[in-house]
């Protein structure tokens, strides 16, 4: 089911200790509440997944949903 409303593209970063990935997903601006985007499930779950991927270290998997930073160790 989707929400009624505009839709609009926002980039969501997910943070690990390792990583920082950058993920465009699609907010909804609902009609009943225009003060705030909200996300529809299957985003919130998409960010989920990534959380999960990002913690396992699958960077593979996580450059096909978005754009992948490393953390670096400094001296």
């Amino acid at each position: 089911m989707q929400l009624p409303g505009k839709r609009v593209k926002r980039t969501r970063l997910v943070r690990t200790d390792q990583f920082v990935v950058a993920v465009e997903v699609e907010a909804v601006i609902p009609d009943a509440d225009p003060t705030e985007p909200c996300y529809e499930p299957h985003v919130v779950e998409l960010l989920r997944q990534i959380e999960v991927h990002a913690r396992a270290g699958d960077v593979e998997w996580l450059k096909r949903h978005g754009k992948v930073y490393a953390a670096v160790d400094a001296a």
